[in-house]
C-alpha cells in the first residue's frame, strides 16, 4: 500500500521591525557615534549607521 505524501510551504516569514523601527535605529547609532567619535568601535558603528540608512530607503 503506498501513501502519499504532501509538502506543505512553510510559512512565509513576517517581518519583524518596520521602516520606522529602522529609522529609529538608525537615530540612535547617530546619537552614540556624536557621543563616542573617538572610540575604537566607532567605525563598526558608523557601517551600521550606513546599513540601517540603505534599509530604510528600500
Amino acid at each position: 500500500m503506498m501513501t502519499a505524501t504532501t509538502t506543505t510551504e512553510p510559512a512565509r516569514a513576517r517581518a519583524v521591525l518596520s521602516n520606522q523601527d529602522f529609522k529609529l535605529l538608525q537615530d540612535a547609532v547617530l546619537f552614540y557615534l556624536k557621543a563616542h567619535e573617538d572610540d575604537p568601535i566607532s567605525s563598526k558603528y558608523s557601517a551600521l549607521y550606513h546599513r540601517l540608512g540603505s534599509a530604510v530607503r528600500r
